[in-house]
């Protein structure tokens, strides 16, 4: 054997020894990497489980996915999945608060709803919402009422578009894109309608109340100030499967008649057995 591969037989075993320990090192920093900061609970989300929850766009349009829609092809969506509640012209105001109404072309002019100064006029929410990605980011994420985030990306610009021409602030040829949307915003009507001059803006900022939060000898009942009239409460069905299934807010069971009162500590047994009737 020669004196090279003498020496080859010789340094092999180091050589190998250098990549097993590499190997296992570079393992070990991995696992150390992955290793969760609490063993045991939870784990870190995957990049494919924040994209499914970062969906939210900012008034600066960042977060928009790429996609469009046309003000005809949302009149279609809109009619078969939106109107039920809305209306045809977005005007309903049997079960949410109207869409459309209240803007004026001097308004979009001016990018300022002059009837939001008059106690007397019902708020619509092109009235008062300053940002078109406002309008897009609830759409994506919260309707249809009953299967919301169901629609897709080209829908909801779709919807946005056809929502905006009913509001008079594109034509009825308008096609809604995230190259375009920017255009829009100069057009929204209250778009100079929104301030930051308030306490909630920031943390040292201050509040908008004055209210004393209560410490001792606190209330303990309620009183109903407001509730359904009788020819109202069941006009459009029971509330009550109207609403979403899960979530804090519930719908009302309309079918029922209303409780007299809400109960409370200190009210007489005998009502509270009366009201525990009235809601079973």
């Amino acid at each position: 054997m020669s004196k090279w591969s003498n020496h080859c037989v010789a340094v092999m075993p180091l050589v190998f020894g250098f990549f097993l320990s590499t190997v296992l090192f570079t393992g070990a920093i991995a696992a150390n990497h992955h290793r969760p900061k609490h063993p045991g609970i939870g784990r870190d989300a995957t990049p494919a489980e924040v994209r499914a929850w970062d969906i939210d766009v900012r008034p600066d349009f960042k977060g928009l996915p790429i996609g469009t829609g046309s003000v005809a092809q949302g009149q279609l969506v809109w009619e078969g999945k939106c109107e039920s509640c809305h209306g045809t012209f977005g005007e309903s105001n049997a079960v949410f608060t109207p869409i459309i109404g209240g803007t004026t072309q001097q308004d979009i002019v001016r990018g300022r709803v002059a009837g939001l100064r008059d106690e007397k006029n019902q708020r619509t929410t092109l009235m008062r919402v300053a940002t078109v990605s406002t309008l897009w980011d609830f759409i994506h994420r919260a309707m249809p009422w009953k299967a919301p985030r169901s629609l897709s990306v080209d829908e909801t610009y779709a919807v946005l578009a056809f929502l905006l021409n009913l509001a008079d602030i594109v034509p009825s040829d308008f096609v809604l894109s995230n190259i375009n949307i920017s255009e829009v915003q100069e057009k929204m009507p209250n778009r100079n309608g929104m301030t930051l001059q308030h306490g909630l803006w920031s943390v040292s900022g201050k509040p908008d109340v004055n209210n004393v939060a209560c410490m001792q000898n606190c209330p303990t009942s309620a009183r109903i100030t407001s509730f359904l009239p009788d020819k109202v409460r069941n006009a459009n069905g029971n509330l009550l499967n109207q609403h979403r299934t899960y979530g804090p807010y519930q719908g009302v069971d309309t079918s029922k008649a209303p409780l007299p009162n809400l109960p409370s500590n200190d009210q007489d047994p005998k009502i509270l057995d009366t009201l525990e009737t009235v809601k079973q």
